[in-house]
This record gives structure tokens, sequence and C-alpha cells, in this order.
């Protein structure tokens, strides 16, 4: 369904309440402008107090899609003060296999299509294949209780992207999105990069399924190998050089993926007529010629555990979870720690979390993107949501429908690419608030301000902290309180 409010009437709503009033001393931002360009679980609410935004909401913000309004009272009780409640919360998230999620199960379950296997898959509609994954990404994102798991799947689907509209992806991203990242997210680097590099959807993606050696007719295609070194492992600026892309290249020619048998169909294959099986030499390490497929196994465990690839991951880590400019002392302590553990996912997310920036650094500091607004909306009222579809057009116009960005560096992850957004966020949050996104998403907003104590319960829940007086002003002269507070640059930020 289109969203139905018009640009002027998304003005003057918002510039009702807003208007002649500081309501953005909280993003230290002078006016909004200048920043923007299913089924609830029911539980108690009780919204956090104090003027600012404790412990406890701050990691909400940081390790999930947005709380929903019981969540904080829930992580409150899980210790005796703040730092052991987020503490238990975060050995918690840490194993999600743990933590029970058959609601979610179930309704992703009903997707038949994201579970066929991978010969299977061109037996769907492409389209189809596409609605299915991204209703599955937005019913996991908003209902699961394995809520950081699902952060870092979005984190590694920007980091190894794919755009799922280029030829053969269509169908295969399916599979790469539940062998690939889902199933290694919170596993081992190494074991994702060699399950990315062997993933039907990235060889096509990325051009490696051409890659052959040098002959008459054939020369090595250095696509994948390049964006394995400046995407994927090294970054830009890591140390390797186009000779080092050449050989890289070498090293993984002749794999291909099948294309004719049904059965088959989108089956990764080692032709080693095709691989250049001569002497390589890698970032100064020698690959000893007639190693055939092992090849790949031998770049990718120079590249893997580089302290290049371990400082340009934990920086792309430390820009997700603590500021779109974190510190150095930051990103060595998460660097060292990924080297020291081999790769360990979940022990490098601890390094996150325990640094002093994580800590003790701003809060509400970043923006979210527009997924994660629309997403920590739904979450934030407790929409009965039946078809998560409904929210889709909204995240094309804001620019971040899930698997459709079509270069190889994904989503960004600061603010300065989201700041056209702010009409957009603005349409949705009235919308949401009136109920007028579709038939198919309802929000209770009287039922919500009752059970939050009134609106500045209701204020507290959504951002986190206590209204100021400002917001509340705002507020009360909005006559739609849901409706500012979800627009509010307040929201906007985690």
């Amino acid at each position: 369904m289109k969203p139905k409010i018009s640009d002027d009437l998304s003005r003057r709503i918002f510039l009702r309440g807003a208007m002649g009033v500081s309501l953005f001393a909280t993003s230290g931002c002078e006016k909004i402008e200048d920043f923007f360009g299913m089924e609830p679980q029911e539980g108690p609410v009780v919204p956090p107090s104090g003027e600012g935004v404790d412990l406890v909401s701050h990691v909400l913000n940081r390790l999930t899609f947005g709380p929903d309004p019981s969540e904080y009272a829930r992580v409150k009780g899980l210790g005796v003060d703040d730092e052991s409640a987020v503490a238990f919360f975060l050995e918690e998230q840490l194993s999600p296999n743990e933590i029970e999620d058959k609601r979610t199960q179930r309704a992703v379950r009903r997707l038949e299509a994201i579970h066929a296997p991978l010969g299977e898959l061109y037996e769907y509609k492409e389209d189809h294949l596409l609605e299915e994954l991204t209703r599955a990404t937005l019913i996991r994102a908003t209902r699961s209780k394995r809520q950081l798991f699902e952060v870092m799947v979005h984190f590694w689907s920007d980091h190894f992207n794919i755009d799922i509209s280029k030829k053969e992806c269509r169908w295969l991203k399916v599979a790469d999105d539940r062998e690939v990242v889902r199933k290694h997210a919170m596993g081992n680097f190494s074991a994702l990069l060699k399950a990315s590099a062997l993933s039907p959807a990235m060889l096509w993606y990325l051009d490696g399924r051409e890659n052959r050696k040098s002959g008459e007719s054939e020369k090595p295609n250095e696509n994948y190998a390049r964006e394995l070194l400046e995407l994927h492992t090294l970054g830009v600026g890591g140390g390797y050089t186009q000779k080092d892309v050449m050989e890289v290249a070498r090293c993984l020619s002749g794999w291909t993926v099948r294309g004719k048998d049904r059965f088959f169909k989108g089956k990764v294959e080692f032709h080693a007529d095709a691989h250049d099986d001569g002497a390589k030499v890698v970032l100064g390490n020698e690959i000893a010629s007639g190693g055939g497929k092992k090849d790949l196994d031998d770049i990718l465990e120079i590249v893997g555990m580089h302290p290049s690839t371990a400082r340009f991951l934990g920086r792309k880590l430390c820009i997700r979870f603590i500021s779109d400019d974190p510190s150095e002392a930051s990103i060595k302590k998460v660097a060292g720690t990924f080297l020291s553990s081999n790769g360990n996912i979940k022990e490098t997310l601890r390094a996150v979390f325990a640094t002093q920036e994580f800590l003790q650094g701003p809060r509400a500091q970043k923006l979210k993107r527009p997924f994660e607004f629309i997403v920590s909306a739904l979450r934030g009222v407790r929409a009965r949501v039946s078809s998560e579809m409904d929210v889709v057009d909204y995240l094309i116009r804001m620019g971040h429908a899930p698997f459709q960005y079509p270069t190889p560096d994904g989503y960004p992850d600061i603010a300065s690419p989201w700041t056209g957004t702010l009409l957009w966020r603005w349409h949705f949050a009235i919308a949401l608030a009136r109920n007028e996104v579709s038939k198919n998403i309802k929000v209770e907003e009287e039922v919500l301000i009752e059970k939050a104590g009134g609106v500045d319960g209701l204020a507290a829940s959504l951002l986190g902290r206590n209204p100021s007086v400002e917001e509340k002003a705002a507020i009360e002269r909005s006559g739609e309180p849901l409706a500012l507070l979800m627009a509010s640059p307040g929201f906007q930020w985690k």
C-alpha cells in the first residue's frame, strides 16, 4: 500500500507540536532538518526514569532493533544493578540458540520458499523469493527474542553484500542468507569468510564463476579478488597492491557454479583445468605450485587473520555499536581480541561492549538507519502486524530495502548518507500512529498510554529517558502524542 500522507500535511502535523520550542536539544542539533536527509510480546510497561539515557536503555538501543515496552523492565530485573543486569543480558544474547523463540520460528516456517533446497529455488519466481526473504527478515527483526543475533545478521549482510537483482542472485541469495550469513553470524570469521567465498550467490555477484587461468582466450577475473581484499578482509589501505589482487585471482581461479542439471543447478564446483596451478606470492606469503583447490584455503587463511583484517573489522564493529567515529583505543582493543580469539565473533563482540567508549561514552548519538527506525517503531508501540511487507514501500522510498543495495560495499552505517530521509520518517510515524500504514498493521495508542501510566511514560518508553520540558510542551500542543514522539529527533537516535 502506498503512503497516504502529503508532504505538506506531514510538515504541519510535526510543526504544530514543535514550533517555537527547542525540541532538538537531545540530538545536539539546532533543528531537525540538520540531521535527517507481529504479534507483540506482552509484559509490564515500566518506562525508564531520569533525564539521561541510562545504561539499560543504551544497551537495548544498540544491541537490539529497539526494545518493546516491557523489555526495559525485564532487563532491569536481571541483576541487582544496571551493570550486572546488562552483563546478564549480554551473555543471554551471545547464546542465541539457548533463547526460546518458537513464535518467531513458527511465523518464518510458514514461508516455504526460503527453506527450499538450493536446486529447488529455481522452481520459484524471483519476485516471490524476494518477498519471502524480505518478509522473513522483517519478522525476525521485529519479533525475535534473539535480537543481537539478528543485528549481526544485518551487519554481515552488509559486509558481504549481494544485490539480489543481479542475474542468478535472484534465486541464490536465499541460500546465501540461510547457509552463509545466518549460519555463521555468531560463529567464527574464518568459517564465515570461506562460506561466503564458496557461496553460489557470491560467485555470481562478483563474477568469481568466470575466473579462469590465463590462456589464449581467457584471463583471470579479478573482481571478487579485489573485493575480497578491499571489502571483506584487509580494507582500503590494508597493505595490499594490485599485484596481490592479481595473485589472489589466480589462487581463486577454477571455481564455478553449475547451471544446467535441475538437481545440481546452483551447486559450486571446482574445475582443475580452469585453475592456475602455478606458484603465487600474496602479501609476501609463498603459495607453492600444485595446490589445486587448496589454494583457496591458503589465501583465505592469509587474509582472514591478517592484522589489517582485524583492524578493518574492529573499526566496522565499533562504528556499528559505538560511534560513527570510534576512538583508536576502542578499535585496537577489538582488533586485538579478534586476533587473540582466532576470529571468534562472540569474543570480539564482548570486546566491543567492554570498551569504555561503549559503556561510558555519549549515548543516543547513533542515527537509526531507516530499517532500524521502522522496526524500532513497530516494536516500541507493540504494533500488531499481519503483513510485514506493508512497510517495504517506506523502506524503498528511504533507500533501505533489504538485499537491494547495488554496490558490494553494502548499506552505509554512519549518519551522513541517511540525512535525506526526514520526510519519509515523518510519513511513516504519522501513518503508523493513525493506523494508516495498512489494514494489516494496528496500533492502540490509548492502550499504550494507559499501560505506560500516561503520555510522559509513553515518551520515556520510546525515548529511553524522561522527556524534557520542551518535549512535553510540544507533545501536549500536537494533539497526537504518539505520532510526534516517533517523528521527533529523540526517536531517530539510538
